[in-house]
């Protein structure tokens, strides 16, 4: 059997590059083998959360996998057919959801198949975006390019006790190419939720936030939600979405500083069509439909770096950055959806 080979290392050198890898192996067929998994993080090798993340897309693509154990930095994975499926899935940790949901959403999707999983984790994590940024942001985005689900959360997780719930519904894609270039719009939600935590305390931070963009002309919509989770914890989003554009940025509470450490002022200034976050989640997707896909964004991250890379490897897919003012253009021209396994 003919593996391709990824190097775990390249780019960001985390766990976006085996999210990826093996997105993309599930959908395509091609049998991966990822080495040098994490090597350029505190503790390498595979994590619960990428283990859970495995073991879904195992038992979804029917696949044969080697080295999917706690601190492997070598995985060999070999997809076989996608089928529809009912799950319930554990992280066993506060492992982030939201970085599950990522792989699952299209792999199901794109492959024309559906799930109804229920996944336990953490919902609200450090590293990770939130559950709030991937029922809003992520959504409406995927939304866009013909990838519907819907996800509704039972319990909230936060850090380090987890224990958040929630429910995902994936139906078959239609998928096509996106093109997000310039924000037009001043409307903007703020999206909080939060357990275990004064009210006033967030209500404080929320009014600071909203009088800030007030202050900028932004149309404010405030949606404040307090839920009841194994831990203290809250989150925020702030999120713009137009016809053009679809932007958000996303924060947990610093509990011990007592304030959401959220780049307000990055989201007021972006103008462009998506947000760092989103630009590289964006790029599997893009890879696989029969047209081209064109956003604009203010950076090329490490995450996106890595994105392109390893989406161009596997699918065979193109792709070109180009310097805008204050930004860049990002160009990919996808394979054909009918060559799709």
């Amino acid at each position: 059997m003919e593996f391709l080979k990824i190097n775990g290392a390249y780019g960001e050198g985390g766990g976006q590059i085996i999210r990826s890898a093996i997105t993309i192996s599930c959908i395509t067929k091609q049998p991966i083998h990822i080495e040098k998994i994490r090597m350029n993080r505190r503790i390498p090798g595979l994590r619960p959360q990428h283990l859970t993340m495995i073991k879904i897309l195992e038992k979804i693509s029917n696949a044969y996998v080697i080295g999917a154990e706690i601190g492997s930095t070598e995985l060999k994975f070999i997809p076989g057919e996608i089928e529809s499926l009912e799950l319930v899935e554990d992280v066993g940790t506060a492992g982030s959801i939201s970085l599950i949901l990522q792989v699952i959403i299209p792999v199901v999707s794109i492959s024309q198949k559906k799930i109804n999983l229920t996944l336990k984790g953490g919902t609200n994590v450090q590293w990770s975006p939130t559950i709030e940024y991937t029922q809003n942001v992520l959504k409406e985005a995927y939304s866009k390019m013909g990838i519907e689900f819907s996800l509704n959360v039972i319990k909230q997780g936060y850090y380090p006790k987890g224990g958040g719930e929630i429910n995902l519904l994936v139906n078959p894609s239609n998928l096509k190419p996106i093109f997000l270039t310039k924000r037009n719009t001043k409307n903007v939600k703020i999206i909080c939720t939060f357990s275990k935590i004064s009210i006033n305390e967030i209500e404080k931070e929320i009014a600071l936030i909203k009088n800030k963009l007030i202050k900028e002309k932004f149309q404010v919509e405030v949606h404040l939600e307090n839920q009841n989770a194994l831990d203290s914890g809250a989150s925020l989003l702030i999120c713009s979405i137009d016809d053009n554009s679809i932007i958000g940025v996303d924060s947990i509470y610093d509990k011990k500083n007592h304030v959401f450490d959220i780049d307000i002022e990055g989201f007021m200034g972006n103008m462009f069509g998506v947000d760092d976050k989103l630009a590289d989640m964006l790029v599997v997707p893009a890879s696989l439909t029969n047209k081209k896909s064109i956003f604009h964004v203010g950076k090329i991250s490490k995450h996106l770096e890595t994105n392109l890379f390893v989406t161009s490897k596997i699918t065979g897919c193109k792709y070109g950055v180009g310097k805008i003012p204050h930004g860049f253009e990002v160009i990919i021209e996808g394979i054909s959806d009918s060559g799709i396994k």
